[in-house]
């Protein structure tokens, strides 16, 4: 059997990754959250968020800090089928959960206005509150000493997989299947005997940016780019057309010849947005900063990308193979202190990719 506890922080997107899952993967739902309403029901208490600290740390305290999981899981068990633990928030949760095996932690985050517009919109019983008073319960529920209370940011760090959900519907979506197939791989390796490779954080985030390529609508240039911070995935971008303008894949392309320092002519389609760029503007779109982030994308970014790169705060660049024209790219990175890394060294042009 396997067990996915979610954590995350409020209005980060727990829910939608239950419904999805229930949905579309063989999973049943417990929710510590709803153990916790049904406790507070019993206690005739207000159904607040207030309510919802006092029970569990009570319980926890007088039964130990995984005593609410615990008693989640063995509803699990029962029905013999994978299952999923919603909203665990403590230390002790996740330790007594990995005991049992089969056992894994996802955490999803976003952005507090775009969470707090979420409950908004959600508008549960515990979620009728102000701006100030939605920062002020998470915050309080964001740090611990003691395993059996609430530290949401020791939960987050301790997961095997991290969710960064300020995009669409479909980019979350896309996440959670690459983390399911990954779990089962890992879980198919050890019923074999085989000890599971996992891929690098470089690896398992530059795949992101070449599944994220296959959106691109661009058939000259297919290619990805995925903008990470403290292994949480912020933003995506792939090559194509400004919103609302047609498609390259449909309209054809709009070519340009370009002539390269190195002497040699190529020729770019100049109807499509690089997906550097798409990335950033989507950012800032949706008021995410990039500060001290790391970018991974197909080749070594132009010399507009670049800029953008740099004056966005982005640090550290991880780029697949090397263009044959980037060398002013890598010299504009050098001089701005932005880290610049490639998985081989194996030069490309636009005519090869």
């Amino acid at each position: 059997m396997i067990v996915l506890g979610i954590t995350g922080t409020l209005g980060a997107g727990k829910g939608t990754i239950v419904d999805y899952l229930i949905r579309n993967e063989d999973y049943t739902h417990f929710s510590v959250r709803g153990f916790l309403l049904k406790e507070i029901k019993k206690r005739k208490m207000e159904p607040n968020r207030d309510s919802m600290v006092k029970v569990a740390n009570d319980l926890r305290a007088k039964h130990g800090a995984s005593y609410i999981v615990e008693q989640l899981y063995d509803q699990a068990v029962k029905t013999g089928k994978n299952a999923i633990v919603e909203s665990i928030r403590t230390t002790g949760e996740i330790e007594a959960l990995r005991q049992k095996g089969g056992f894994f932690m996802i955490a999803v985050d976003a952005d507090a206005r775009i969470r707090y517009q979420r409950i908004q919109q959600r508008g549960s019983e515990t979620d009728n509150v102000d701006y100030d008073t939605f920062i002020a319960n998470e915050n309080r529920e964001m740090d611990s000493d003691d395993p059996a209370k609430q530290n949401l940011m020791k939960c987050i760090e301790l997961s095997d997989f991290a969710i960064e959900n300020n995009g669409t519907f479909q980019q979350l979506f896309d996440q959670i299947e690459r983390i399911v197939v990954e779990i089962n791989e890992r879980v198919n390796a050890d019923k074999q005997g085989i000890q599971f490779m996992r891929p690098s954080w470089d690896e398992y985030f530059m795949e992101v940016a070449n599944t994220v390529a296959k959106r691109a609508t661009c058939d000259r240039g297919r290619s990805g780019c995925v903008i990470v911070r403290d292994k949480r995935i912020l933003v995506t971008g792939y090559v194509g057309s400004p919103v609302g303008l047609p498609h390259c894949d449909d309209e054809g392309h709009l070519f340009k010849k370009l002539i390269h320092e190195d002497g040699r002519v190529t020729t770019h389609c100049v109807r499509t947005v690089h997906a550097e760029q798409n990335a950033i503007t989507q950012a800032a779109r949706y008021g995410i900063s990039l500060d001290k982030g790391t970018l991974y994308c197909r080749m070594t970014p132009c010399r507009t990308c670049a800029m953008l790169i740099i004056n966005c705060g982005i640090s550290r660049v991880v780029c697949e193979y090397r263009y044959h024209a980037g060398a002013e790219s890598e010299q504009m990175f050098s001089d701005a202190g932005v880290e610049l890394d490639f998985f081989n060294d194996e030069t490309l042009s636009y005519e090869n990719q």
